[in-house]
């Protein structure tokens, strides 16, 4: 086994020996009150991850690099306590609506909403205690040649001031040797209401707690990106990223242009338009790291990127004893436009009982060597 491999299985065993009494089958569980708590390993091969139902997190991600050394390339904490109240969202899905809603309000059929404000005068990620904040239940466990496991939960109507009950389900899936799948859905049952989910892993292919991502190079499929004011609300426009230093149409480096961007660095929503297949799939990003020579490619089907080069992380204490400075890692979130309950000329993201809500994202790793 390598260090890097040794390193991933100590995180799990960590997790359990802190927080919870071993279970069988590679589960670690305990109950809380009425809930279980459990930490999941999906492996195929060398790859391998782990999950949490506590906020259908990623807690680890094992991936060799081009001599074969396997290291954990996403952020995370080291016990599963530091998650609770976490506003970093490290690993976390996130909604009901992930990123911003401004001034905490909006209005369906002339019905005013008010939601919880947890960011300055604006509702980040879902409010105070969004889906990253809940226990999920396990719907669905299957080992083997391409391992999966979905969590399911319900999100009452009135919940952080949303409306109506919403069944949501996400599912992770390793589906070939060195690729995993995110596939998450929502019903609304009985009033209309918005929904935008976001996966929100913090990624360093170098390794987590190895120092920053502006060296990494980045490739994003988009034209154009929404832009922002200050409390990184969108203005209603549309504007193109040619001659900005939001353009990586082409592989460049964060770092390069970085000082360009205000607010200490990118968080911003790209307009995804690259050619899609009959599933409605595009190939939304490509990043890769030339020291360990991992390259990750994510594929999606939804209108937006938000890409953000974790300007708010500041000394964050991570697992392995790591320490995540600004910028220690990025995130890349297929979504919804930001704040498009307030923006006709967005995608829709308010759905109507009967209609179904799908989210899909598909990474795939590969090595340069």
């Amino acid at each position: 086994m390598t260090g890097g491999a040794k390193r991933v299985l100590l995180l799990c065993l960590c997790v359990a020996v802190v927080l919870v009494a071993p279970g069988s089958g590679g589960v670690e569980a305990r109950k809380r009150g009425k809930q279980s708590l459990g930490f999941y390993e999906l492996r195929r091969g060398e790859f391998s991850m782990v999950v949490t139902n506590w906020g259908a997190t990623i807690l680890a991600i094992g991936l060799p690099d081009k001599n074969g050394h396997i290291d954990d390339v996403v952020l995370g904490y080291k016990d599963i306590g530091s998650y609770v109240n976490d506003t970093t969202y490290f690993g976390a899905l996130v909604g009901r609506v992930a990123n911003r809603i401004a001034g905490g309000r909006f209005t369906i059929r002339d019905r005013a909403y008010h939601t919880y404000r947890n960011d300055g005068n604006n509702t980040l990620h879902g409010g105070h205690r969004g889906f990253n904040q809940v226990f999920w239940s396990v719907r669905e466990r299957v080992t083997g040649e391409f391992p999966h496991i979905t969590f399911a939960y319900r999100s009452y109507d009135g919940e952080q001031g949303f409306p109506g009950n919403l069944d949501v389900l996400v599912t992770y899936k390793i589906d070939g040797d060195y690729s995993y799948s995110v596939t998450m859905y929502a019903r609304p049952l009985d009033k209309p209401t918005p929904v935008n989910l976001a996966q929100h892993t913090y990624w360093n292919l170098r390794g987590h707690g190895s120092g920053d991502v502006l060296g990494h190079a980045v490739q994003i499929f988009a034209n154009a990106v929404t832009p922002v004011g200050e409390d990184l609300i969108p203005t209603g426009a549309v504007t193109p990223v040619a001659g900005t230093p939001f353009d990586f149409r082409a592989p460049a480096a964060p770092g390069a242009r970085i000082a360009q961007v205000e607010g200490g660095g990118y968080d911003i929503n790209y307009v995804l338009d690259g050619e899609t297949d009959g599933q409605g799939v595009r190939k939304v990003a490509v990043v890769s790291e030339a020291d360990s020579g991992r390259v990750m490619e994510l594929w999606g089907n939804q209108p937006g990127l938000q890409f953000y080069t974790g300007n708010f992380l500041k000394g964050d204490q991570g697992k392995d004893g790591a320490v995540y400075a600004k910028h220690g890692g990025m995130c890349l979130e297929t979504q919804d436009y930001p704040d498009a309950v307030h923006e006709p000329g967005f995608p829709a993201e308010v759905y109507r009982p009967g209609q179904l809500y799908k989210h899909y994202m598909l990474y795939k790793f590969s090595i340069n060597k």
